[in-house]
């Protein structure tokens, strides 16, 4: 039982990780866009 608990609290920083990562990926993607059309991102 323990073993679960233990595995379920230390997967959430993997997910909050990848959702980070998807999150700078669409930014930089989106920057990168942005500059290329000679648009402002604000």
């Amino acid at each position: 039982m323990s073993v679960l608990l233990t595995t379920y609290i230390l997967i959430w920083p993997v997910i909050s990780a990848a959702v980070m990562l998807v999150l700078v990926v669409a930014l930089v993607r989106d920057l990168r866009l942005a500059r290329r059309n000679g648009d402002a991102m604000i």
